[in-house]
């Protein structure tokens, strides 16, 4: 059973392979590159699509291969902006928008409310696919964000959030600690056990 990420993140498919044990395909590699239509209204559901999309898709090519497929839907949520960006983390600033983008939009609207820190937190829906049904498991992270960028690790929104019980942002902290306290580690730590028994049915 091969076990394949539905994203074309780069930084996602680093944090996957690191916090697993077996090998990580990324959906690229078997199907070439081509853009998901996520229009979910919750993390699970936009991870879902992902991986039943693939799945169906890596069915239909190769029907004699079994597949695991592993889909991750995350972002960021604010309170004092009335919980965005949400769902819409990875287009904050407009469909095309580069990470950049989206880091500055961010900066720009917590300015816009005249802090320099606020809470916030991150959300990251896994969701599984394969013959043997279908599972999603979340994670959360909690911290503060802060109005202006520091370190250059991570990706994402990683410069300017800071975890709760740290001074350091997470584009300072690296990605040892983070895959440790990240929403994407603690989901996957719950995806874990599930990929195990999948996988042992083969």
């Amino acid at each position: 059973m091969k076990v394949v990420l539905a994203t074309g993140n780069k930084g996602k498919l680093r944090e996957f392979q690191q916090m697993c044990e077996y090998e990580i395909i990324p959906f690229s590699d078997l199907l070439g590159k081509f853009e998901i239509i996520e229009d979910g209204e919750t993390f699970a559901a936009n991870a879902l699509i992902k991986a039943r999309t693939i799945y169906e898709k890596l069915g239909i090519k190769n029907p004699s291969e079994e597949y695991l497929v592993i889909s991750d839907d995350s972002g960021i949520s604010l309170p004092i902006l009335g919980g965005e960006p949400n769902i819409y983390s990875a287009r904050y600033a407009g469909e095309n928008a580069t990470d950049k983008d989206n880091l500055y939009k961010l900066i720009e609207s917590i300015k816009e409310k005249n802090v320099t820190t606020t809470p916030a937190y991150y959300t990251a829906a896994i969701a599984i696919v394969s013959k043997y049904g279908e599972y999603v498991v979340h994670g959360w992270m909690h911290g503060n964000v802060i109005d202006e960028p520091r370190g250059e690790k991570g990706f994402g929104y990683d410069p300017i959030f800071i975890p709760e019980g740290y001074e350091l942002t997470l584009a300072e902290i690296g990605d040892e600690v983070k895959s440790k306290i990240s929403h994407r580690g603690k989901a996957l730590e719950l995806a874990k056990p599930i990929i195990k028994m999948l996988k042992g049915k083969q």
